[in-house]
């Protein structure tokens, strides 16, 4: 399809290939980078802890208010099921969305490769964090009442096995809740390899709707719900795309020095893309053809 580099965070200068199946089509890295050539090419703080500046107090605001859907999606997923257990969030970065669902009063556990990210989710959102790799955690089999992963099987070699160990810790009745970005969406197909949402070389497989679904479904679920629009991610995907420089996570991750006025007039200007961006982002979703797709699944048994 295209090659390219990384183009949000600048980890590396290398060009990476990004192919589609001729068969299934299926988007892929092509070739995937090694485990340990991964590693490098995510920088240490990739994830948000909020600081103590007045532009940080900010983005915290606004990562909550766009939070909220992931929220009440995964609030009616619970809702909607007789299981038991706690809520498990792999990937959880600094622990808000688990902070948000605890003051919900959801019990909840997070798990995380960075032992950074996981004491500030302990620290900063009292939510326990675990730093282990999701298939060989510690955790209890059929112990959870649903389990989340945002944005992470993208980043996977094999997606299957860890829907395999998310089957096997999910208590009876429970519910699993994916969600990546959707590589048949409307920003896709407009801007090719300028979307945010290949990320290359992060993303080591770009999924469609219809891709994720057959993973799931081969992996023992059925899909119950799918929601094609997210507030934290669509609109902010979009600028993003057209204006890299801007993303305020980009610029903590390559450390670009700035005073705090600076730091807030450019949050600001990128906020005002969010927010223009929007009415596409809306469309798009109405069409089922959002930039990201959000499933609840149940285990077929």
């Amino acid at each position: 399809m295209f090659t390219a580099s990384d183009r949000l965070y600048g980890t590396t200068a290398a060009d990476f290939s990004v192919v589609r199946c001729t068969q299934c089509g299926m988007v892929r890295l092509d070739p995937q980078p090694t485990p340990e050539e991964l590693r490098g090419y995510y920088p240490s703080n990739y994830w948000f802890a909020p600081g103590a500046s007045t532009a940080s107090r900010l983005e915290e605001a606004y990562r909550r208010l766009v939070l909220r859907d992931h929220v009440r999606f995964v609030t009616q997923a619970l809702a909607g099921t007789s299981a038991r257990g706690p809520l498990l969030d792999v990937g959880c970065g600094g622990g808000l969305f688990l902070g948000m669902m605890r003051e919900r009063g959801v019990k909840v556990v997070g798990l995380d490769f960075s032992r950074e990210a996981a004491a500030v989710a302990w620290s900063r959102q009292q939510a326990p964090a675990i730093v282990a790799d999701f298939e060989r955690a510690p955790l209890r089999e059929g112990g959870f009442a649903a389990i989340t992963m945002f944005h992470v099987v993208e980043h996977l070699y094999d997606p299957a096995a860890y829907f395999a160990v998310a089957r096997s810790l999910l208590a009876r009745d429970g519910r699993l809740i994916v969600q990546v970005p959707n590589a048949a969406s409307g920003q896709a197909r407009l801007l090719g390899q300028r979307w945010n949402g290949f990320d290359v070389p992060r993303h080591l497989n770009d999924f469609r709707d219809r891709d994720l679904e057959t993973v799931l479904s081969r992996s023992g679920f059925e899909v119950v719900r799918r929601k094609y629009f997210s507030l934290r991610d669509n609109p902010a995907g979009l600028a993003s795309s057209l204006a890299p420089r801007w993303d305020p996570m980009a610029r903590r991750v390559r450390r670009v020095q700035e005073s705090d006025g600076v730091r807030l007039a450019k949050d600001l200007a990128y906020f005002g893309l969010v927010v223009a961006a929007l009415p596409f982002a809306i469309i798009e979703a109405m069409l089922n053809a959002g930039a990201s797709v959000m499933m609840e699944a149940r285990c077929v048994r």
